[in-house]
């Protein structure tokens, strides 16, 4: 272990560094400059508005396609390449996406900024957190998936100054910017990897799993259901829904992304001083709260301090998940496969709540607060699952015969 510890300062921070730029490229780029882009689309008649919104899910769906392939591809040509080869693919969609030529070529392309943001996803943290000591890894993955808050706050930045050279500009803008981090980044990737990849068939895969991890996996499935409504909608609720327009919903989005950059690095940090498990809980009921202020509000300055709270959670939790999955399963191998399974569960809720919450959305007749109050009580529920956990752990240890009858 002391020899991560003397590693020099520059060799840990530059793998750190190459994972903030795949995680600002796949997540923070490829995701999140699409929602200030959707007006743009309708309005320059590139798409219809309901092809958009279908459009824009395909993000999410190659997200959980890029989940389940990340470590099969890893196993095949090495995380290192895996990872340069997804940020290529993100370029590239960029690229592609400047030139409208049909909805199912903008469909594919879309498809493949998710699955290689989903790779990226699985694939980033297990690549470079053994380069670093243990007692600094809430704050490394903290600032590997920092990336993500700055896309989203690039992307209310970066994405109306490119719309004045136009919409196929703005696509060209964003893939030079992908293509830059991508060449930055190129020789940041640990080229040895600590020797984790030889217990595949091991006895270790068989060990039971901790039930706090299935707990970890419900949690963070509800946890992706919490932070849709916020992501999608935030806007649309202050520019329509509250009658402010369009220019107070940029500088609410400009302030949610403000969170968005904040959060990853608190949370990690919050995850190496208190655990994982509380730091988990209080952001889930400081979440909660959030959400169902949201639905009441209506002044800017309410908004503004949500914003930055809500914007917060989408890349905050991360770190914090990872962290608990380290808590529960100590070895390396069993660590990636259970973070596969975690952002797995993340993906699939994420996907299906994004369909659901717009169905519901289009029948009540655009009726933002419900979609808040939704969301609030996915975050209770989170909460009580593991409160759940306890009273069954209670129940049964009540249960259990007092003399030492096992064998």
């Amino acid at each position: 272990m002391h020899s991560t510890s003397t590693t020099p300062r520059s060799a840990i921070w530059l793998p750190i560094f190459a994972g903030l730029c795949a995680s600002l490229v796949s997540i923070g780029l490829a995701r999140f400059a699409y929602t200030p882009l959707i007006p743009s689309l309708i309005q320059a008649q590139w798409f219809s508005a309901s092809d958009v919104v279908y459009l824009g899910a395909a993000n999410l769906v190659g997200y959980l396609i890029g989940a389940l392939i990340g470590h099969p591809l890893a196993r095949r040509v090495g995380n290192s390449t895996a990872l340069r080869l997804m940020m290529l693919a993100v370029t590239l969609s960029f690229f592609a996406c400047g030139f409208p030529l049909s909805v199912s070529w903008f469909f594919g392309w879309r498809l493949l900024s998710g699955v290689a943001g989903g790779a990226i996803m699985v694939l980033v943290a297990a690549t470079v957190l053994p380069h670093v000591p243990v007692s600094r890894r809430g704050l490394a993955s903290g600032a590997i998936f920092l990336g993500i808050g700055l896309g989203i706050a690039g992307s209310g930045t970066i994405v109306p100054p490119l719309l004045n050279l136009g919409l196929q500009n703005t696509w060209f803008g964003l893939g030079l910017l992908a293509l830059v981090l991508t060449a930055a980044s190129w020789f940041g990737w640990p080229t040895s990897t600590p020797q984790h990849s030889a217990p595949v068939n091991s006895g270790s895969e068989t060990s039971p799993t901790p039930p706090g991890l299935y707990l970890l996996f419900a949690q963070y499935a509800f946890m992706a259901a919490g932070l849709v409504p916020a992501m999608v909608f935030l806007v649309d609720f202050v520019a329509r829904g509250l009658g402010a327009g369009a220019h107070v919903g940029a500088l609410i989005w400009v302030m949610y992304g403000l969170g968005a950059i904040v959060g990853p690095v608190s949370y990690g940090f919050l995850a190496d001083k208190l655990g994982a498990r509380l730091s988990i809980r209080i952001v889930l009921v400081v979440q909660a709260i959030a959400l169902g202020l949201l639905a009441v509000s209506s002044s800017f300055m309410a908004l503004a301090l949500l914003a930055v709270i809500l914007g917060s959670f989408p890349p905050g939790i991360v770190p914090l998940a990872l962290a608990r999955v380290h808590e529960l399963v100590p070895n390396h191998h069993q660590q990636q496969i259970a973070w596969s399974r975690a952002t797995v569960s993340f993906a699939t809720f994420q996907a299906l709540t994004g369909f659901a919450y717009s169905a519901i959305f289009n029948a009540s007749g655009g009726h933002h607060a419900l979609l808040f109050v939704l969301a609030a009580g996915a975050i209770v529920v989170a909460l009580v699952l593991e409160l759940a956990k306890h009273l069954v752990g209670a129940s049964l240890l009540a249960n259990r015969p007092a003399h030492p009858a096992s064998r």
